[in-house]
């Protein structure tokens, strides 16, 4: 059980450091409720499973090859700048007297955390690297039921930490003004241009410099 409990705070481990799926997740919520929120942590989530069925996979090596790290990079820019563009242009459309949210589609939310987390190299490297050996360690001590069990914790504690930041940021709605509500939109556009400019920066060094 003890075990289990740590894999679980391995998952909130990955999804608290404050990054763009925060940041997008906060700016959701805000503009558009719990549910949108959350929906941008669940599509971050699914992507945390595509890679991790990629490291079961054994895919690794093939990600290692320089020119796919940078595309990987340059995906990674093009994703957040442009989402983090769309959160500034509607900053200031946030109306908290109206008591309504605005009518995005939910699904769109879910995509926009997918491609996020997806083209995030971050998130890469903590599947491929830190998972990775997390993995083999695992396959050499425990058979391959204790392991699913084990992925199943580490989705758990992401799946605790979404809920939470989904929660916080619909709630901050419900207390703060309009004003303010738009600098803290303002901010999270600003985070995920500036995420987008380093991964970008990145990509230039990976192509160029290397």
């Amino acid at each position: 059980m003890a075990i289990f409990i740590s894999y679980i705070f391995l998952g909130l481990s990955l999804a608290a450091p404050i990054g763009p799926i925060n940041a997008a997740q906060l700016d959701h919520g805000i503009k558009n409720g719990f549910l949108h929120s959350w929906m941008v942590g669940v599509g971050a989530m699914l992507a945390d499973m595509v890679y991790m069925a990629a490291v079961y996979l054994g895919v690794v090596h093939f990600l290692e090859i320089p020119i796919v790290k940078s595309f990987l990079w340059l995906f990674g820019f093009f994703v957040l700048t442009y989402t983090g563009i769309e959160c500034l242009v509607g900053a200031g459309k946030i109306d908290t007297r109206s008591g309504k949210y605005n009518r995005e589609p939910v699904s769109k939310s879910f995509f926009s955390g997918f491609f996020m987390s997806l083209s995030n190299p971050l998130t890469i490297l903590f599947w491929l690297g830190i998972f990775g050996s997390v993995l083999a360690k695992t396959v050499a001590t425990y058979d391959t039921s204790q392991l699913l069990l084990y992925s199943i914790a580490i989705f758990t504690g992401i799946l605790i930490w979404d809920f939470s930041m989904a929660l916080l940021a619909s709630t901050f709605r419900k207390f703060l003004t309009s004003k303010l509500l738009t600098w803290i939109s303002i901010a999270s556009g600003f985070s995920l241009v500036g995420f987008g400019i380093y991964f970008g920066y990145e990509a230039v060094q990976m192509l160029f410099f290397n």
